[in-house]
């Protein structure tokens, strides 16, 4: 019988809120949705300005738009992402069913190792058009900030993929180990049925040919 699935304990068990603060996904969860709160609040609040003899507001890394909407974007539904999973943590334990199990973890792994490519596209075109932004009016500091979170969310992601990643490997493992075919399990207890695979031999009935013959009839006399 499995006494785990999937890095987590059968279900049953009371919520211990102690050991899950202290769990590794926990906590890079938590920065990473810090680090996505920076990106976007920092490109919401600061990241538009009006340039000289130009009465629209532009994107204060080198005037392309699409690069602070691409980082707004990214780190919106990397927020959303880590409040979802952050709950399904929580009840992580709870859910009985192993393939509910294994379908949370293969989603947080797919989406993980895809906000960690996300966020290092974010980080080189954030970087790029920031390294050719010559206007004098930009908020510098904020920039900064959406640059560097950027890179930190590649590190928490990259964590959280490889978290993922071994957690599926332990289910496949263990549900590989835990598991046997009844067909081959020579290890039963149970001797198997003689009768298994078919009769080996017919056996005459007793009492076919055992019992005599009865007499003639013979007619009551009157």
């Amino acid at each position: 019988m499995q006494s785990s699935a999937y890095g987590a304990s059968l279900a049953g068990g009371a919520f211990d809120i102690e050991s899950f603060v202290k769990q590794p996904q926990t906590i890079l969860r938590c920065l990473s949705w810090v680090f996505s709160i920076v990106v976007f609040a920092s490109i919401t609040a600061e990241g538009y300005v009006n340039p000289a003899l130009k009465q629209e507001a532009k994107c204060m890394f080198n005037e392309n738009d699409s690069a602070c909407s691409y980082g707004v974007g990214i780190g919106v539904l990397a927020f959303l992402a880590c409040v979802i999973f952050l709950i399904l943590d929580a009840f992580f334990p709870q859910i009985s069913n192993a393939k509910e199990r294994k379908y949370i973890v293969i989603g947080d792994l797919v989406f993980s190792v895809a906000w960690t490519f996300l966020w290092f596209i974010c980080f080189c075109v954030l970087a790029n058009q920031w390294s050719k932004t010559t206007a004098t009016a930009v908020a510098g500091d904020a920039a900064r900030a959406v640059v560097a979170f950027s890179f930190f969310s590649i590190i928490t992601w990259g964590l959280l993929s490889y978290f993922a990643y071994g957690r599926y490997r332990q289910g496949v493992s263990e549900f590989d180990q835990e598991y046997r075919d009844p067909a081959n399990d020579h290890t039963t207890p149970y001797p198997p049925a003689p009768y298994a695979s078919g009769p080996t031999g017919y056996q005459q009935s007793p009492f076919s040919h055992s019992q005599e013959q009865p007499g003639e009839y013979q007619p009551p006399a009157y």
